[in-house]
C-alpha cells in the first residue's frame, strides 16, 4: 500500500479520486494549500504526489517540492492536453480526465514499483559507500600499523580508525604494552565522573578476567592500582549511568601466546553486522604491528645490554692487559738476567728450563700485545702513523725476522716479489704487524720440510678474486691496489670455516691447531689494521693442500687524503 497526495481545489475530482483510491486500499489525501502540503510532507512523505494541472498553484508547487520529497513520484493530471514545457522535467507521468480507473491504477503502481527500486539503489549506494569509506579506514588504518614500531601510536591508530569507521561514544582500552604498567585509555565523547569511572574500571577488570576463566592471567590487575589516561571530545557534556545500556561490542588484542589487552567500545545507536566485522577486523590487525614492536624493543634492551658487556669486555681485557703486563716485563728482565750468567753458571738442566721459561713468557707477551691492539682498535684509540713508503720493505724486514724461526723449525721461508712496485701511503708498522701475523700463523701450521712463500703483485680491484664468503668484503674496493700473498703447504682450512677464521678468539676445529694454540685474535687484527687503511684481506684454503691469505692495500693517491683527515 502507498501513500498518495493530490494537489487540486478541484471537490469533484478530489472526491472520485477519494472513492477510488480507498476502494484499492491506498492512502488517500488531498490538499490545494501550501503549507498543509508542506506539513504533510513534513510528517510523511508521499509516495506519489498527483497535482491538477488546472490549479494555478500548481506549477509553483511542483518546483519547490521537487527538492525536497526525493524518490517521490511526481504524476500530472491534465485536462486539455496541453503542457507547460518548463514543468514536464519535472513529472514522473501524466494522467489525463477520461482515463479508466484501471489504467490510472496501473500508472500509479508503475511509480510505486519504480520509486521502491530507487529507494532501494539509493541504499545500495549508500551501503557501497559506507563499504567503500571503511575499506579506506580500514587501509589507511593498515598502513598506518606498518610504518610504526611505537606500541602507544599503535593503540592511538587502533582507536583513531574505529572512531573514523564506527563513531563510537566510548572506548575502553585495557593496554598491556604501552607503559611499564598497565593502563586502562578512556576516549570519551563526554566527561565521565568519578563514580561512572569506578563502574567502567571493575566492567573491565571483569571483562580482562572472564577471557582467561580458570587460567591464569598474564598479569594481575585490580580497580585500585588501575592507571586511567581519559581523553575527552566534549568535557562540558556528561555520561551517565545510562552508558550501559548503550550497545557495546568487546574483542581481546592478541595474537597466538601474546596478549597485548583488550578493548570495549560503547555507542547509544546499535551496531550492524558490518560494524561488528570492521571492530574485529582493527582489534585483530593491530596484534601483529604490536608483536613486532614488542620484538624489536626486546632487541634493542638486548643490543643495549650486549654494548653494555662488549664494554665491560673491553674494559676488563685493557685493565688485565696492563695488569699483567708489569709482572710479565720483570719476570722477563730476570730471565735475561739469569740467562746472561750474571748470576752465576747455570748448569745444562737449568739452561733448558730457563730457555723454555723465556720462549713462554714471549708467547705471553704476544697474547697480551693482542690483547691491547684489539681493546685499543675497538675504542678507536689506536695510533697509526701514515707515510709513503713501499711495501718491499715491509716484506724484507718480516722476512729477516722470521727467517729464523722458520729455519729452526725445517721450513724454506721465501719471498717472489714484482719488481718496481709504486708506493704506499700507509703505517709501516701496522703492516708489518699483519704481515707477521700471517708468516707466523703460517710457521705454525706447516709441517717440517715444507715451504713458506710471500708474493707481492699489483692488481685492479675488478681483478680480484676471492671466495664467495669474502665478496661483500671485496665490494668496497676500487682502483689500483698493492696485493700480498702468504702462501703455506700446511694442513689447510675447511671451505666452511675459510670466514671464520677471522672472528675473534676463532680456534679452527683440528689436532695441530689445539697443538700450537694461540689467542685467536691475530687475524681479527689485521682484519681491522687493513680497513683503517681502506684494504682488505681474505683467504684461499683446501685441507691438507696448504692456504694462501692476501691483503690489499690502495695505491690510489686519494687515500692520503682519507687518512690525513
Amino acid at each position: 500500500m502507498g501513500k498518495i497526495l493530490f494537489v487540486s481545489d478541484r471537490t469533484e475530482k478530489i472526491q472520485q479520486y477519494s472513492a477510488f483510491f480507498d476502494k484499492k486500499t491506498f492512502e488517500f489525501d488531498s490538499s490545494y494549500d501550501e503549507a498543509a502540503i508542506l506539513g504533510i510532507i513534513d510528517i510523511n512523505c508521499p509516495d506519489v504526489i498527483i497535482f491538477d494541472s488546472t490549479f494555478s498553484g500548481t506549477k509553483n508547487l511542483i518546483k519547490k517540492l521537487k527538492s525536497i520529497t526525493g524518490s517521490t513520484a511526481f504524476i500530472l493530471l491534465v485536462k486539455d492536453g496541453s503542457i507547460e514545457p518548463d514543468i514536464i522535467k519535472y513529472i514522473n507521468a501524466f494522467l489525463t480526465e477520461e482515463m479508466s480507473e484501471n489504467l490510472i491504477l496501473s500508472i500509479i503502481s508503475a511509480n510505486l514499483k519504480t520509486k521502491s527500486a530507487l529507494e532501494q539503489l539509493s541504499d545500495t549506494n549508500k551501503n557501497l559507500a559506507d563499504s567503500l569509506y571503511r575499506l579506506n579506514v580500514l587501509y589507511s588504518t593498515s598502513s598506518q600499523f606498518a610504518g610504526s614500531l611505537d606500541k602507544q601510536k599503535l593503540v592511538n591508530y587502533m582507536i583513531e580508525g574505529m572512531d573514523k569507521s564506527l563513531s563510537f561514544d566510548l572506548t575502553c582500552t585495557l593496554a598491556f604494552c604501552t607503559e611499564e604498567q598497565p593502563v586502562l585509555i578512556l576516549n570519551s565523547l563526554y566527561e565521565i565522573s568519578d563514580e561512572l569511572l569506578s563502574a567502567i574500571k571493575l566492567r573491565t577488570v571483569l571483562n580482562y578476567k572472564s577471557l582467561f576463566e580458570d587460567k591464569k592471567t598474564p598479569f594481575e590487575i585490580d580497580t585500585e592500582s588501575l592507571k586511567v589516561i581519559k581523553n575527552v571530545k566534549y568535557p562540558a557534556n556528561r555520561f551517565t549511568f545510562t552508558l550501559f545500556q548503550y550497545d557495546n561490542m568487546f574483542a581481546p588484542i592478541s595474537l597466538g601466546d601474546n596478549f597485548f589487552g583488550c578493548i570495549e567500545i560503547f555507542k547509544e545507536t546499535p551496531f550492524s553486522s558490518d560494524d561488528a566485522t570492521c571492530f574485529q577486523t582493527i582489534a585483530q590487525q593491530v596484534s601483529l604491528p604490536l608483536k613486532s614492536a614488542t620484538l624489536y624493543q626486546e632487541i634493542k634492551e638486548t643490543n643495549l645490554k650486549l654494548e653494555k658487556l662488549e664494554r665491560l669486555k673491553s674494559e676488563f681485557i685493557s685493565i688485565v692487559s696492563h695488569e699483567l703486563r708489569t709482572p710479565l716485563t720483570a719476570i722477563k728482565n730476570s730471565l735475561d738476567i739469569l740467562s746472561s750468567g750474571k748470576c752465576g753458571e747455570i748448569n745444562e738442566a737449568g739452561s733448558k728450563f730457563l730457555n723454555m721459561a723465556q720462549r713462554n713468557v714471549q708467547r705471553l707477551a704476544g697474547i697480551i700485545n693482542d690483547l691491547l691492539d684489539l681493546s685499543k682498535i675497538e675504542a678507536g684509540k689506536m695510533d697509526y702513523h701514515f707515510a709513503n713508503m713501499n711495501i718491499h720493505s715491509v716484506i724484507d724486514y718480516v722476512k729477516s725476522s722470521l727467517s729464523g724461526v722458520a729455519k729452526e723449525k725445517g721450513l724454506n721461508l721465501i719471498a717472489e716479489e714484482t719488481a718496481d712496485l709504486p708506493e704506499i701511503y700507509a703505517d709501516s708498522q701496522r703492516l708489518e704487524q699483519v704481515l707477521t701475523n700471517l708468516v707466523s700463523n703460517a710457521i705454525k701450521f706447516t709441517p717440517e720440510g715444507k715451504t713458506i712463500t710471500i708474493r707481492s703483485h699489483i692488481a685492479d680491484a675488478s681483478q680480484i678474486n676471492a671466495h664467495e664468503c669474502f665478496k661483500e668484503d671485496l665490494k668496497k674496493l676500487s682502483g689500483k691496489y698493492i696485493v700480498v700473498c702468504v702462501e703455506d703447504q700446511g694442513i689447510g682450512i675447511a671451505e666452511k670455516d675459510l670466514l671464520r677464521a677471522f672472528d675473534k678468539f676463532a680456534q679452527i676445529e683440528n689436532s695441530l691447531s689445539r697443538k700450537v694454540g694461540g689467542s685467536g685474535l691475530g687475524l681479527p687484527i689485521a682484519k681491522q689494521l687493513l680497513e683503517a687503511h681502506n684494504g682488505a684481506i681474505w683467504c684461499d684454503s683446501e685441507l691438507e693442500k696448504g692456504s694462501r691469505f692476501y691483503f690489499a692495500v690502495p695505491v690510489s693517491t686519494i687515500l692520503s687524503e682519507i687518512c690525513r683527515v
